[in-house]
């Protein structure tokens, strides 16, 4: 089947901040407020990041197995993910995105979010926004039904996110017509080149350049 879509990236995108390490830190202060005294080594790994120790993907199955734990069931994280989807929708979502959401829905688009956050928190933000399917980084799970400390597949992030987009049509049956593509970072650069429609939403100075350059649509979300 031939559709139009709307891909979305989310953390300021669609939410004016971001939410990975909000969550992860909801997940403690909710589940195991002793995690936090973990903090010293979220830090640490945070530097090993910035020296290039590590990759993201690993900067994130430290940070998990830190604050949340190296495996917890699905269930147990239920009302966290709950919670704090609440609390997104509440105080940090662009009004701008609620608009576009609606107007692309209106249009008849598929809408589709694409982040480099867990699925498993970011899916509950996105089916209460309208969103009909969220793509977004694995955790390795199974017969036990637990989210383990371990990212499944891609972490979804960079070139990876289009190669998830891609796969995900393809699972689907979708064939894309026109894609409309927003995100505020060029990070994504991929899905921006990949896209019939380019939006850089609330841009900093580099994608603004870029945005310039390439003929992208910018749009303030507020």
């Amino acid at each position: 089947m031939t559709t139009d879509l709307a891909i979305y990236d989310m953390d300021k995108t669609v939410t004016r901040r971001p939410t990975y390490t909000p969550f992860l830190l909801h997940c403690a202060m909710e589940r195991a407020p002793w995690r936090l005294a973990l903090l010293p080594l979220v830090a640490l790994s945070l530097l090993a990041y910035g020296v290039k120790a590590i990759d993201r993907a690993r900067l994130k199955e430290i940070n998990h197995r830190l604050l949340i734990g190296a495996a917890v069931k699905e269930r147990d994280l239920a009302a966290a993910v709950e919670s704090f989807a609440k609390k997104t929708l509440a105080n940090n979502l662009r009004p701008g995105a609620v608009k576009a959401i609606e107007r692309d829905k209106a249009e008849g688009r598929k809408v589709v979010m694409a982040t480099a956050s867990y699925r498993f928190y970011a899916a509950a933000i996105g089916e209460a926004l309208g969103f009909d399917h969220v793509i977004g980084t694995g955790t390795t799970g199974g017969v036990d039904d637990m989210i383990h400390a371990k990212i499944d597949g891609y972490n979804c992030y960079g070139a990876a996110k289009l190669t998830m987009i891609e796969q995900w049509l393809e699972e689907a049956g979708l064939t894309r017509a026109h894609v409309r593509f927003y995100s505020d970072h060029n990070s994504d650069a991929f899905a921006f080149e990949w896209s019939d429609e380019a939006v850089a939403v609330n841009p900093d100075e580099e994608l603004m350049r870029i945005a310039a350059v390439r003929g992208y649509l910018v749009e303030d979300w507020g």
